[in-house]
């Protein structure tokens, strides 16, 4: 639009210049307003049957009073180039008749200044699509650059989680070859030690054996926590949730985690556990056709939400963990359990962060 009023501009210094050196009263300034009223209505509309309403109607005042033909090319700089361009045809009428009340300068110059109107609106017409293009082409590389940012998150976030299930997977194999190999030949020599010393009778020989069962016993509970710890620290909540959503078929589940820090293993096993129930009761006591499960981290709290649009029971059943089983597990880390019935079962747990 800028571009517009620069060159409508210039075409109008140039035919008031025209008109100022031609006309025989310089003060009659009717054609001068008119032409400005025209052109900056054509300006503010857009283009299309009203601007050309407006170049017809001032060819009309044109065949009525030739000097007006001095603003032509201001007036039809908005047609030029468009699908009505051929208009400009129709400013031969007037001309044939008003060009001879004109000075000679005036015949020569308004046809220069139409080519110089016509060039105008060519360059910034170019400029325009240019400006589009450059637009287009600048949002279209913002859009790529940030679906490729995303997809590198994603990338990055996959490669994380592999790597760390590889870690994960690899800590789970090691504890159980120590488990069936290494845990097996202390135990098998722990029974040996032991028949040995059923069967020995010196005492020399009878208190080497018990130095030698304590010594495997003691390397036998350190194989063994150390087993257990390595399978605390393998155990991944989200791979164990989304296990048991696998394995309920009873109806579809939504699952929505969101958890970044490690957590300790003994909220990883209440989770497990009060999942477990929660599909459990809804099996037995519930017709629900849907399941949402949330884990989500808060700044200060973990939080465990299980909840299905079913119409079941209003309470746990007191079996397996049951009700009190929860709140003692959640108790036990200074949670807090909320159980309601509210349109289907819900289960809410929140457990404070260990910072």
């Amino acid at each position: 639009m800028m571009n517009k009023l620069i060159d409508k501009l210039i075409i109008f210094v140039f035919c008031l210049a025209l008109y100022l050196t031609t006309v025989d009263n310089v003060l009659l300034i009717a054609p001068v307003l008119v032409a400005v009223i025209f052109s900056a209505a054509a300006s503010y509309l857009k283009e299309g049957s009203v601007t050309v309403g407006l170049f017809v109607g001032y060819l009309v005042i044109c065949f009525f009073e030739p000097v007006y033909l001095t603003f032509i090319p201001l007036i039809g700089y908005d047609i030029l180039l468009s699908q009505y361009k051929w208009l400009w045809t129709l400013a031969l009428l007037p001309a044939a008749t008003g060009f001879t009340e004109l000075s000679g300068t005036s015949v020569v110059l308004i046809p220069i200044f139409m080519v110089v109107a016509n060039f105008l609106k060519k360059r910034t017409l170019s400029l325009e699509t240019l400006r589009k293009d450059y637009n287009g082409l600048r949002d279209t590389t913002r859009e790529t650059a940030l679906q490729l940012e995303k997809k590198n998150k994603m990338l990055m976030e996959k490669q994380d989680y592999e790597l760390n299930l590889a870690t994960l997977t690899e800590r789970n194999r090691i504890a159980r070859d120590i488990h069936d190999n290494v845990g097996h030949m202390l135990s098998r020599s722990i029974l040996q030690t032991g028949a040995l010393l059923a069967t020995t009778k010196e005492a020399q020989t009878k208190e080497g054996l018990i130095q030698i069962k304590e010594t495997l016993s003691e390397a036998m509970d350190s194989i063994r926590s150390s087993v257990h710890d390595l399978h605390d620290e393998s155990l991944d909540l989200q791979v164990e949730l989304q296990t048991l959503i696998k394995n309920f078929e009873f109806c579809p589940v939504k699952f929505d985690y969101d958890v970044e820090s490690s957590l300790d293993k003994e909220v990883k096993y209440c989770f497990i556990g009060v999942v477990k129930e929660a599909f459990s009761n809804i099996i037995r006591h519930s017709n629900a056709t849907e399941v949402s499960l949330v884990v989500r981290e808060h700044p200060g709290l973990i939080q465990l939400v299980v909840k299905d649009n079913g119409i079941g029971r209003t309470k746990l059943d007191s079996d397996g963990i049951g009700l009190m089983n929860i709140a003692d597990r959640v108790a036990a880390l200074n949670g807090n359990v909320n159980i309601t019935p509210d349109h289907g079962f819900r289960i809410f747990i929140s457990v404070p962060k260990n910072e």
